[in-house]
């Protein structure tokens, strides 16, 4: 009796304790009752409390909690229950005897900080704190507490309280026979609505891959949730857990081993990159006033895009794909049940090395929530749902797949070509009705994935060959296909100064070094088990992010183009950091909801109408088929680039990005922008050329030609005289090797006629040929004049000009040029070809090609055996 007195008197004395902590008498200490009243007002039932406060305030108290957990954490929950009934004006559901709380413990755990591998004996029956990834979780059940029953004979009730080993409180486990009949042998009729009942599910943490040794697998242990702590994380989420490890029973097995588990106390997650919740960024005041003033350059959507994955070189478009599909369009719901999805679906196809799979890296670490998974290790209902049995119950139940666990988020799948075909059309459904519709072992049922889908693939061959169709080397069936908003197709082509510029920047990426490392000593990977739990980190988490970084020239290789105009200019080059993308992506995607206007449906419709009577060669520029997915296609290219200008209004000039980026995806092999091109070989000796291709590079598409006429006013007056002079002087003047042979009109007498005449429709375009003749100096025009009949005709054509020679000629092949038969003169097919340049949004006056370069497209044609070209008689038959 007096041992009984003794315990509890020490129980008293802990709760006195716990209580002074929580409320002090001391007016000048930390009170946690504003805290509280937060917590209530927030529907919670759990108080966080920092244990570097409680060792503070009282060591004895921190070390009791640590070393005997059951004892002190009942304690302190039971002063927090009695401070709640202290305070004033709040509602009986809250100060009633039923009602429960509980306090989560965060901060320094020292020793006590471990991973599923380093728990052993000495942490039983001791709080510990763990780090891990959930790899499985159990369905949450209902645990009964107390169960009420009536004795009908006597007109009376009987209550009986079960306990057993997962309890938080220590204590004898309790018999959990369900009675069925009082001891008189009364039968007793259970009263469900007066029985009590306690949430309880199991989850497994599994070390992180990155901290298990090598060559041995990740350890896992189990773990107990209860109550409000149900359903806090999700398979794939990285987390904290602070919990007490004790034994469980052995079941009456012979063996002197025991099961252990972990009985968690607070959860804090550390990440949601595979399934869960979205992690969603904090975003503050400080955050908005940058997104917004972000939002106003003219130039925002071009350096959002080259602020994704700065350190891979190039692939500007599918950078800028990838931006979109970040962003997302406008989803539709109709009245009569027709879903019409807005997440954006992306294909990369191509070479080996190309960093395809590091675009999908990337997003795996941009993306609030995505998944990863590959081709080969995916199976059709490890991507959808599977049908499994319960260990505990026995029943079938389903388990959610990878694009389940995306649905809102982005599944990544890299080796997609791997995929047996059985298992890849099991995500046709996925990709359009973004439903997953399950009839098996007597489940029918329809789950949610509205989720993007960022595919990468190796060509049937594995490397893609250029003389074949792009449906040849896909070798993917149009059905899926057409359920692709953008397939682009990534070749690794032979080019002496590329290969160049890409080894460079592999080698100053293996030169970089991280801030605070010694030169030449290895760079380690910060794998420091985490002592404190929800510390500066979390506190970090909710300060506003930096909006630029500093440009770093071994990191950031992937700018070069935006290096070199920042140099020339003499300013620090602009780069977005990643933190700040995140959270700008967040703000778009949530706040803004742009809205179609009449000139974004008018052009929306005349692309889509110009995309499908478009008579390519043999259809052979074209990667996916168009249909009518195309088209709602545009409509969500066109909003999510609305979202990326903050824009609740979808314009014209919204609509011609989307199609810029659709024709890219469809009709064009290089993946290289070609004005940045041409202008990264292309050295002048004049300031002027420097500083107007500087502005060229710091604004936005938008103001491209706006930004050329107004170049050409200015050196209208010096230029035109020049260029007048010299033109009597030789009849076909030729660019030097210095100069951009796209600049100037090199061409015949006959050619040469044909462009005043053609000048002389617009004024615009004849002052931006004044322009491009005036860059570069008399002196210059000379000796290229002088060298005219060397050159002229054996000027060479680069792979970006051959392609936009074809993709020009491919429309007029039937129309405009071999309409009545199968032969044409050459001088004809140069003006068809460049008169449709002219009149291409995308292209324009400067685009032209002269004589000796169109000359030099029809030969490389003649040897692809795409047309036939006679240099004799200067005709051009059809094949």
């Amino acid at each position: 009796m007096d041992g009984l007195q003794l315990r509890d008197e020490a129980a008293q004395d802990r709760v006195r304790s716990a209580t002074e902590f929580l409320d002090p008498n001391d007016a000048r200490a930390r009170s946690y009752r504003a805290d509280i009243v937060v917590m209530l007002n927030r529907g919670a039932r759990r108080l966080t409390v920092s244990i570097d406060e409680i060792r503070a305030h009282n060591r004895e108290l921190a070390d009791g909690l640590l070393s005997s957990p059951f004892d002190y954490s009942q304690a302190f929950d039971t002063a927090l229950k009695a401070v709640v009934k202290t305070l004033p004006g709040r509602p009986l559901r809250e100060t009633s005897d039923e009602a429960n709380y509980y306090c989560a413990y965060v901060g320094a755990f020292g020793e006590f900080s471990c991973n599923p591998r380093t728990l052993g004996s000495e942490q039983l029956n001791h709080m510990v704190s763990l780090e891990g990834i959930v790899t499985k979780c159990s369905l949450v059940r209902p645990k009964v507490v107390q169960s009420v029953h009536y004795v009908e004979r006597k007109d009376r009730f009987v209550a009986r309280k079960y306990r057993d080993q997962t309890m938080g409180a220590s204590g004898a486990t309790s018999l959990n026979v369900y009675p069925q009949e009082d001891d008189e042998k009364n039968p007793l009729i259970t009263e469900y609505g007066y029985s009590t009942y306690l949430d309880h599910q199991s989850i497994s943490i599994q070390e992180m891959p990155e901290r298990a040794p090598a060559g041995q697998l990740p350890r896992s242990v189990d773990v107990i949730l209860d109550d409000d702590l149900v359903d806090t994380a999700k398979p794939g989420d990285r987390i904290q857990l602070v919990g007490i490890y004790r034994t469980l029973g052995n079941g009456g097995s012979g063996s002197s081993t025991f099961r252990t588990v972990v009985m968690a106390n607070n959860i804090i997650q550390l990440s949601s990159k595979s399934g869960g919740g979205i992690a969603e960024a904090v975003l503050t005041d400080t955050d908005i006033r940058n997104i917004n003033q972000i939002a106003k350059k003219r130039n925002v959507f071009d350096l959002l895009s080259k602020s994704l994955a700065p350190s891979i070189h190039g692939h500007d478009y599918i950078k800028k794909a990838i931006l979109l599909m970040l962003l997302g369009g406008m989803e539709k719901n109709l009245d009569n049940g027709t879903h019409l999805r807005g997440d954006i679906n992306i294909l990369m196809v191509g070479d080996p090395s190309t960093a395809k799979s590091q675009l999908l890296r990337f997003v795996l670490n941009t993306a609030p929530l995505a998944i990863a998974t590959t081709g080969r290790g995916s199976s059709g209902v490890g991507l959808t749902a599977a049908v499994t049995s319960d260990k505990e119950t026995g029943e079938r139940r389903l388990e959610a797949g990878a694009m389940v666990l995306g649905d809102r988020g982005v599944v990544c799948i890299d080796e997609f070509d791997k995929m047996s075909d059985v298992d890849r059309v099991a995500i046709h459904e996925v990709m359009e009705q973004q439903t997953v519709t399950i009839a098996k072992a007597g489940i029918h049922t329809s789950l949610n994935a509205r989720c993007s889908v960022l595919a990468a693939a190796n060509p049937i061959y594995g490397q893609y060959d250029p003389h074949k169709d792009p449906h040849k080397n896909i070798a993917l069936p149009d059905s899926l296909l057409s359920r692709f908003d953008l397939l682009f197709v990534v070749t690794d082509d032979i080019e002496d100064s590329h290969d160049r510029i890409i080894s460079e920047h592999v080698l100053r990426m293996h030169r970089y070094r991280q801030p605070g490392t010694e030169e030449g000593a290895p760079v380690r990977e910060q794998l420091n088990q985490t002592l404190g739990v929800g510390g500066e980190d979390r506190q970090d988490a909710n300060a506003p992010s930096e909006v630029f970084e500093k440009f770093n020239v071994m990191l950031h290789g992937g700018m070069v183009d935006a290096a070199n105009a920042g140099r020339r200019r003499g300013k620090n080059v602009e780069i977005i950091s990643i933190p700040f993308i995140k959270k700008y992506i967040q703000y778009a995607k949530k706040r803004i909801m742009p809205v179609l206007t009449k000139g974004a449906a008018d052009h929306v419709i005349a692309t889509y109408s110009a995309l499908r009577n478009d008579e390519l060669t043999g259809n052979k520029r074209r990667t996916s088929p168009i249909t009518p997915r195309t088209l709602e296609t545009l409509i969500r290219l066109s909003t999510a680039h609305a979202k990326a200008r903050l824009s609740n209004r979808v314009d014209e000039k919204d609509a011609k990005h989307a199609e810029a980026i659709l024709r890219f995806a469809m009709f064009k092999e290089v993946v290289e922008d070609e004005r940045r091109k041409r202008r990264k070989v292309t050295t002048f000796d004049d300031s002027s050329d420097d500083d107007s291709d500087a502005e060229l590079d710091d604004n936005s598409d938008d103001d491209t030609t706006t930004r050329n006429t107004s170049t050409a006013t200015a050196g209208r007056r010096t230029g035109t005289a020049r260029t007048r002079g010299t033109a009597t002087q030789s009849s076909v003047p030729v660019p030097d090797e210095d100069e951009d042979p796209d600049s100037l009109y090199t061409a015949s007498p006959r050619a040469q006629r044909l462009r005043s005449s053609q000048a002389a429709r617009t004024q615009t375009q004849t002052d931006s040929q004044m322009s491009m003749a005036s860059s570069q100096p008399a002196s210059q025009l000379i000796e290229s004049q002088t060298d005219s009949q060397s050159t002229s005709t054996d000027i060479p054509i680069t792979p970006a000009r051959m392609a936009v020679f074809r993709q020009t000629l491919g429309p007029l092949m039937g129309k405009t040029v071999f309409k009545d038969s199968d032969t044409c003169k050459i001088d004809d097919l140069i003006n068809a070809v460049n008169t449709a340049i002219r009149e291409s949004p995308n292209l324009g006056a400067s685009q032209v090609f002269p004589r000796p370069e169109a000359i030099q497209a029809l030969r490389v044609m003649n040897d692809d055996n795409i047309l036939m070209y006679l240099e004799d008689e200067e005709d051009v038959y059809r094949v």
